[in-house]
This record gives C-alpha cells, sequence and structure tokens, in this order.
C-alpha cells in the first residue's frame, strides 16, 4: 500500500523553478521529461518512503527529513521530504551541489 503523498508551496516553487529552467536551458520536451522523472520518484517514494536517506541530524528544524535523487538523468537534483503518519510529504527539490543546510531553510522565493 502506497503513502499518501502531499507536496508544499516550498516544492511547487522549486519544481516550477527548474522546469523554467530546463525549458529555456533544452526546451519543452527536456522540461516534461524532468516533471515525468520527479513525479516517478515521488510515487516511488510513496511506495516506499525509506528509500531515501536520513539528513542533517544537527539541525533541529530539519529532524526528520530524508532525500532522495530524482531519475536519471536527472539525478542531480534531490527531493527533500518527511514521513508522518502514512503520509509522504515533500518538502523541496534542490540541486545537490548547493549548501544544503542553509537552501532547505531559505524561501524558494527568495531566488525570484
Amino acid at each position: 500500500m502506497s503513502s499518501r503523498l502531499q507536496r508544499s508551496d516550498w516544492f511547487w516553487a522549486d519544481l516550477t523553478g527548474q522546469v523554467d529552467w530546463y525549458r529555456d536551458a533544452a526546451g519543452s520536451e527536456v522540461a516534461e521529461r524532468f516533471v515525468e522523472a520527479v513525479e516517478a520518484t515521488l510515487k516511488s517514494l510513496a511506495r516506499a518512503p525509506g528509500l531515501g536517506r536520513r539528513r542533517f541530524s544537527g539541525w533541529p528544524e530539519l529532524e526528520g527529513i530524508r532525500s532522495f535523487r530524482v531519475q536519471r538523468p536527472f539525478h542531480r537534483l534531490l527531493i527533500f521530504y518527511r514521513c508522518e503518519s502514512g503520509t509522504v510529504y515533500a518538502e523541496r527539490l534542490i540541486h545537490g551541489a548547493r549548501d544544503l543546510p542553509h537552501r532547505l531553510r531559505e524561501s524558494p522565493y527568495d531566488e525570484l
């Protein structure tokens, strides 16, 4: 049985920003494939929430957060999520080369 899946406003903002970037850099087809890869990854996490690794145990505000890579060829992007009461909460979608603890606490709207 799959867990329920919810996406935060920040996750949607991150996703929208990445889709815009892929559309501008590589075209609509690549942007669509990216969305499909993100959705497939989220479905995998809903089926098996323990797939991702626990992150940032030293940051109280990030307690319980996990990360999992988006499917290839978009695997440099990480989905950050929490699991509670049979629900997977997708919190952020961030490139793995970023300062992750800082970016997780920073609003995606700051970049707009």
